[in-house]
């Protein structure tokens, strides 16, 4: 099957095509099996059964060598909202061989599910794990569930989101009215709860204006892998020409994260500016694989953004 017969797949030939079991399929094509299995697992309130195959389906792909995909399978599950794809997320954030990104995913994925039994778990690696990346992940996905189950959530009013994310923290509330300068002491005051910080962040991602996309640029000064990686997330939603020179600086720092390059890889390649492509194929060539593997999928995303062909929505 050729990539572009994806969307006319079946659902075991989309499992076929994601976990690559021709043994030559292309990453980019892979990706795209991944984003329609997504809506399928998604459409549970219409058809359980068929959306439990599809998150199962998802799930066989965390046996995979890629570190970018894995990763992105425990993102898109979290996405689909479907509680059956809990117990798979589970086991990944307590299996120490996966990789930090793996397992931060899994943990944010947790989270956005709103799963209130992964608690007990999630306070667990909170207290014990020894990478700050899960520590700050778990942090998140707890408060996360904490507001979502809340009187407070039901109280405050939120902007309505351009985008259909379900992000790791809501935005600041309409009710107070923030300044963006306020919002930007917010987002990298260190001794402000992450969360809020982060409610700050995706306030300013809702403004959307060029002054708010500078202020989060901002954020990549922070010593946390984890929060630089989803300012670069949100500029990869934003889509904003303004924030590609602080993009390819990311990029262009090898000391950076993998996990912080690979998200602003990702971000050039939702902006599509004629600037963005040569910057992509020359990291296309890095030395360290999940950021070359995302420029390539950026450069498929590119291409896709210059033809109108599919949705991506890939992680953070």
């Amino acid at each position: 099957m050729s990539e572009h017969d994806v969307d006319s797949a079946s659902l075991e030939q989309l499992r076929d095509i994601l976990t690559n079991k021709s043994g030559d399929v292309k990453l980019a094509t892979r990706f795209r099996a991944l984003f329609n299995l997504k809506s399928i697992g998604s459409e549970f309130e219409q058809d359980s059964a068929k959306a439990k195959t599809a998150v199962e389906y998802i799930a066989e792909c965390f046996k995979d060598d890629s570190e970018l995909l894995k990763h992105e399978v425990a993102y898109v599950l979290g996405q689909t909202k479907n509680l059956d794809s809990a117990p798979s997320l589970r086991l990944v954030l307590e299996d120490l061989n996966q990789q930090c990104m793996v397992r931060h995913e899994a943990a944010e994925a947790l989270g956005a599910l709103n799963d209130v039994e992964s608690l007990p778990l999630l306070n667990k690696y909170l207290s014990d794990d020894p990478l700050e990346e899960i520590r700050q992940t778990c942090e998140l996905a707890i408060e996360r569930i904490r507001w979502e189950t809340s009187e407070e959530a039901k109280r405050e009013k939120l902007q309505t989101s351009a985008y259909s994310s379900v992000d790791p923290a809501p935005p600041l509330s309409l009710e107070q009215d923030y300044k963006i300068e306020k919002l930007t002491k917010i987002l990298n005051d260190q001794e402000t709860p992450l969360f809020q910080r982060y409610r700050a962040m995706f306030r300013l991602r809702d403004i959307g204006t060029d002054e708010a996309a500078l202020a989060l640029a901002t954020g990549f000064a922070d010593s946390s892998a984890l929060f630089k990686h989803e300012i670069a997330y949100v500029f990869g939603q934003l889509s904003n020409p303004v924030t590609v020179p602080a993009l390819v600086k990311v990029l262009q720092n090898t000391n950076e994260a993998p996990m912080v390059r690979h998200e602003a890889a990702e971000a050039l390649g939702s902006i599509a500016t004629d600037d963005v492509l040569p910057v992509l194929e020359n990291f296309a060539k890095d030395s360290d694989e999940v950021v070359r593997d995302s420029a390539i999928v950026a450069l498929d995303m590119y291409e896709y953004e210059n033809s109108n062909e599919l949705e991506y929505a890939t992680a953070a």
